[in-house]
């Protein structure tokens, strides 16, 4: 080892692990990976384990002081969307109407979450067409305070002046000392409405991020590990941890954005369709011509449309880790919830054999039968139970670090709708039958118990066709379990592929279903560009998935840790956009992030938002940790139909762009 060679450390932290990678930063060389269980009641503890197990790769010789970087891939905000978890947070809507309110779509999505319709607001100009009502503000923020952890504010027109939305945050935080979140810092469209929506899911992850900032920096520490921290946004670029953590949603797809980097990284390939499937979601992206498609109407995931800058991604919840449903009348549904996979939970709890063996002595069966419930991995010290209820508070008392039968303490309606409310909030963790431990009964897997999941099989078996689990039906059983998860994998590998929803379309249901025959016909349809599948399951399902579609799919060496290593390998990338508007009478107005500026020239205007969007966007990213960034300006212009130069300007869009490597300590 030089005295000069430093190296970069990435990690991903997921549903169910958490992944650190190693990579020399002169050589780009991957030295090593480690890989430890996400413990979601203290993340330090998983964070921890898989730094330190990490660190043990470095070469001969090297000590915590060579680590150069730490960029850390999450999917904790993309599972709180799709799963519905969050923390509780107010909404300030500032020059919203009732109608306007009801367009965010806020009170449906979140029935609970306090919305206050507050008086301020601008017009298209940026002038104020109401002053702000401060003194609401501050009355509402007072009585919200032991409510919620957070605030989202948004002020219609605010892109075009962000004064009211700047006021209220300051009066809030004065008030209540609980972050807040401004529509404006997260997008600069016009769409009031939907900016509202994602501050308000910003505000929802924050606590969840912070944590993770805080267990990373925890591990760092106890490691003597002192160097910049950074978090892989949605777009697939970093961003300094501080600065990501008043912004969670940003790192929405955060997960499959560092994935498709270290895809790229990992095959060498220009062109392919990269699956993640991890414990609780797959996502597909597209790459083509060395560049991923971008969602430029913003990230949709778990149904939400946010207007944050992301990757073009399909998220679903389908992964190993995926709840299997069994119906009354013998239907299956696989996801979207995750649960703790009974091999995983007898792996770590071995007396879960034996309260196994105890439901299959029980001939009464029942649907609870193989089911348990258990505090968040590394809980500890008193539970938390501000905005409970006292059902809920009552079922939290009962749950443990060590798994107990469900059956045993959710006896009642009341019992089983508390234990639905928190595990929704991630109070608590279900355990029970997943592709994971289908896999381990067929040998496809072979990481945790086998005897468990066999167990748990025989009893879905019985409960599903009332007969006892033999051998056989066991098997079969558990390869259907497998087969729907392939099949529900290549269906939305076809979706992407095909950019339409193949939802009832009877012959790629038969192709996905691995029976690709109808009639006298035989069918077939593939994906024109390889399949790169990464991610912990990759390889369980995704080797039937090439046989189905007939198509090439990659497992690069090291795809089991692709979002760890697009973590280290990432760039701090970012854009922002100035805005010129005449109005046919010789006024010019500049709207940016520094308010509205008002010239009497088209040409200067334009050279003052030229000027204005370089300096941001150079500014911004040596502030999330560029090094030496690089800045291209775009200019798009639109000008009156008699227009003869730039007086006759009708509107012009100026894009910088800032891209560069991350500055080591």
């Amino acid at each position: 080892m030089t005295p000069t060679e430093s190296f970069f450390i990435g990690i991903d932290t997921g549903g169910t692990y958490t992944d650190a990678v190693v990579i020399a930063h002169d050589t780009q060389k991957i030295l090593g990976r480690a890989k430890a269980l996400t413990t979601k009641g203290d993340l330090s503890i998983g964070v921890k384990e898989a730094l330190t197990t990490v660190m043990q790769t470095l070469p001969g010789g090297a000590k915590s002081s060579a680590i150069g970087l730490v960029s850390v891939s999450t999917t904790l905000a993309t599972n709180a969307v799709v799963e519905g978890h969050g923390s509780p947070v107010a909404v300030f809507l500032i020059g919203f109407d009732s109608a306007m309110a009801a367009r965010t779509g806020i009170a449906k999505a979140f029935p609970n979450v306090p919305l206050r319709i507050i008086a301020g607001g601008h017009d298209h100009n940026g002038d104020a067409a109401v002053s702000l009502d401060a003194a609401a503000v501050e009355r509402e923020a007072n009585l919200l305070k032991g409510e919620v952890s957070a605030f989202a504010v948004a002020s219609a027109f605010a892109v075009r002046n962000p004064e009211h939305e700047k006021v209220a945050r300051d009066i809030i935080m004065r008030v209540t000392g609980k972050p807040v979140t401004l529509s404006t810092e997260l997008t600069s469209s016009l769409d009031a409405p939907r900016r509202a929506l994602t501050a308000v899911l910003n505000a929802r992850l924050i606590s969840r991020i912070s944590l993770l900032i805080e267990a990373v920096r925890l591990a760092m520490a106890e490691l003597h590990i002192s160097c910049p921290l950074m978090v892989v946004k949605g777009d697939g670029s970093l961003a300094r941890a501080e600065n990501v953590a008043l912004k969670p949603i940003e790192t929405v797809l955060s997960g499959p954005a560092a994935s498709l980097v270290g895809a790229k990284w990992l095959s060498g390939l220009d062109d392919f369709i990269m699956s993640d499937i991890g414990g609780t979601t797959t996502d597909i992206g597209i790459l083509q011509g060395g560049k991923p498609q971008v969602a430029e109407e913003g990230a949709e995931v778990g149904g939400w449309r946010t207007m944050v800058k992301a990757i073009d991604v399909t998220t679903i919840g389908l992964g190993g880790d995926s709840e299997v449903h069994l119906a009354m009348d013998g239907s299956m549904k696989i996801g979207p919830q995750r649960i703790v996979p009974i091999s995983l939970i007898g792996e770590r709890y071995p007396e879960v054999i034996a309260m196994l063996e105890g439901d299959l002595a029980d001939t009464e069966g029942g649907s609870q039968q193989g089911r348990f419930v258990v505090a968040p991995f590394g809980k500890s010290g008193p539970a938390d139970h501000s905005g409970l209820s006292a059902r809920e508070i009552e079922f939290l008392a009962l749950v443990t670090a060590r798994p107990k039968p469900l059956r045993k303490i959710a006896i009642s309606s009341g019992a089983q709708r508390a234990l639905l409310s928190l595990r929704k909030k991630g109070l608590v963790q279900l355990c029970g039958f997943t592709p994971s431990d289908a896999s381990h009964v067929l040998g496809l897997q072979a990481n945790w118990s086998k005897p468990a999941a066999l167990l748990a099989a025989q009893l879905a078996v019985r409960f599903r066709d009332m007969k006892l689990g033999t051998p056989e039906r066991v098997i079969a059983f558990c390869q259907e379990v497998w087969s729907e998860t392939v099949r529900l994998s290549a269906k939305a590998i076809l979706n992407s592929a095909l950019g339409i929803s193949v939802e009832d379309n009877a012959l790629i249901n038969s192709v996905v279903a691995g029976t690709p025959v109808k009639g006298l016909a035989a069918i077939k349809i593939s994906p024109t560009i390889p399949i790169v599948a990464v991610g912990g399951p990759a390889r369980v399902f995704y080797t039937e998935v090439a046989k189905r579609l007939d198509c090439e799919v990659v497992f690069a060496e090291w795809c089991e840790v692709a979002n760890a290593i697009g973590a280290a390998a990432g760039l701090v990338a970012l854009q922002v956009m100035v805005t010129v508007e005449g109005d046919g009478n010789g006024a010019f107005r500049v709207h940016g992030g520094q308010g509205t500026r008002i010239f009497g020239s088209g040409a200067e205007a334009l050279a003052f938002a030229q000027t204005s969007a370089h300096d941001q966007a150079e500014s911004m990213a040596l502030g999330v940790g560029a090094l030496s960034p690089k800045i291209s300006v775009d200019t798009k212009k639109y000008y009156l139909p008699d227009a003869m130069d730039d007086n006759g300007l009708l509107k012009a869009e100026i894009t910088a762009e800032a891209i560069g490597r991350p500055s080591p300590a």
